[in-house]
C-alpha cells in the first residue's frame, strides 16, 4: 500500500512517515519546501512538492495512492491563514481526494472541537470532521488532545535553565499522548475495518494538571521551578492585541486555543473501547513518566559528559611547565 502523508515534516506528522515506514508501507509526502522535508527522503519517503492551497499542485502527488493520512496545520509563524491552510486547503484535499479515486482518508481533529466554536482553529476542525464525513470518503477521524513533545519546552528546559514557567488560569487537566504512540493509531486505523467511517478519542493513559507536570520534572531534574502565572484577563488582553497586526494573526488564534486550555475543564476521553477497536494494549502507551524520565536521563548524561569535558580541557591547560635549567 502506498500513502501520501500530509504534514510530514510537523511535530506528529514526521512520526507518522517514520511508523509507517517501519510498517513496510510505501510513503510519499506533499511538502511545501523539499529542503525542509530533506529528512524525509533520507529516511526512505518519497517527496513531492505541493501546496495545500494551491489545488493544482496536489492532483500529481496523489497518482498511484491507496490511502491519505492528513497531519498538516498552520504553524504559529506561517504566513498563511488558519482558514487558508486548515479549511480552504483541507476542502481542496479531500475534493482532490475523492475525484481521484482514492477511498481511504485518516484526518486528525482537536478532542472537543464541537464543544468550541469560538476558537478557531477547533471550529476548523470541527466542520472539516462534517465535510468529511459528507464527502462519501472512507475516513478515519482521530480527536487528539496534547503532545508530551511540547511540554519539553514548556516546563522540562525552563526548569533546567532556571527560567520561569508560565501558567495560565486554571489548571487544566490534559491527557497528554506520545506523537509516536499516535502514529501507531493513524497506521493501525489502515489495517482494522472497525475504523471505518468512524471517529476515535486518541488520548494518554491519564490527565495531568500543570502542578503535576511541575512536581515531575522538579523530582526528575533536581531543580525546583521558578513559577508566574498569567489571568485569563490578560491572556484575553493580549489576543486582541495581536488580532491589529497581520502577522499576529495566528498568535492570536493560538491564544484563544490557549484559554481552553486554561479553562479547569479537564482534556481526557475513555480509551477502553478505542484500545479493543484498534487492537492496542493500554500497556504499549508510553506514560508521562516513562517520557519525562527518559528526557531527563539523557539530558543529565548529556550535561555530565559536558561538564567531563570542560574540566578535562581545563586540566590540560594547567599542565605544569618544565622548570628552567640555566645553561650556562
Amino acid at each position: 500500500m502506498k500513502l501520501l502523508i500530509i504534514g510530514g515534516t510537523g511535530t506528529l506528522g514526521r512520526q507518522v512517515v517514520r511508523h509507517a515506514l517501519d510498517q513496510n508501507y510505501e510513503v510519499c509526502c506533499l511538502v511545501r519546501s523539499l529542503n525542509r522535508g530533506s529528512f524525509l527522503k533520507e529516511w526512505g519517503a518519497e517527496l513531492v512538492k505541493g501546496d495545500l492551497c494551491e489545488p493544482e499542485t496536489i492532483v500529481p502527488a496523489l497518482e498511484g495512492i491507496d490511502a491519505v493520512i492528513d497531519a498538516a496545520t498552520t504553524r504559529i509563524t506561517d504566513s498563511l491563514s488558519v482558514k487558508a491552510v486548515d479549511w480552504e486547503g483541507k476542502v481542496n484535499l479531500i475534493q482532490a481526494v475523492k475525484n481521484a479515486g482514492i477511498d481511504r482518508y485518516i484526518f486528525f481533529s482537536i478532542l472537543n472541537a464541537q464543544k468550541h466554536p469560538e476558537v478557531p482553529l477547533m471550529e476548523i476542525k470541527h466542520c472539516t470532521e462534517l465535510f468529511l464525513a459528507e464527502s462519501g470518503l472512507n475516513y478515519t477521524t482521530l480527536r487528539l488532545g496534547g503532545f508530551m513533545q511540547g511540554l519539553i519546552a514548556q516546563y522540562a528546559i525552563p526548569i533546567l535553565d532556571n527560567q520561569v514557567v508560565w501558567i495560565t488560569g486554571e489548571s487544566t487537566p490534559i491527557a497528554y499522548m506520545n506523537t509516536q504512540d499516535i502514529a501507531k493509531f493513524a497506521i493501525r486505523a489502515l489495517e482494522v475495518p472497525e475504523t471505518e467511517k468512524q471517529t476515535f478519542p486518541v488520548v494518554g493513559t491519564r490527565a495531568w494538571e500543570a502542578s503535576e507536570i511541575m512536581s515531575l520534572c522538579e523530582r526528575l531534574s533536581g531543580e525546583n521551578a521558578r513559577i508566574s502565572r498569567v489571568s485569563l484577563t490578560v491572556l484575553r488582553l493580549m489576543r486582541r492585541v495581536t488580532r491589529f497586526f497581520q502577522w499576529g494573526q495566528n498568535t492570536a488564534d493560538r491564544l484563544t486555543f490557549a484559554e481552553v486550555f486554561a479553562s479547569g475543564n479537564a482534556f481526557d476521553a475513555e480509551m477502553k473501547d478505542v484500545y479493543q477497536t484498534f487492537g492496542i494494549a493500554k500497556e504499549e502507551i508510553t506514560t508521562l513518566e516513562e517520557y519525562m524520565d527518559e528526557y531527563f536521563t539523557r539530558i543529565m548524561k548529556k550535561l555530565k559528559e559536558i561538564d567531563y569535558e570542560k574540566n578535562r580541557n581545563k586540566k590540560k591547560k594547567k599542565k605544569p611547565t618544565k622548570p628552567y635549567r640555566n645553561q650556562f
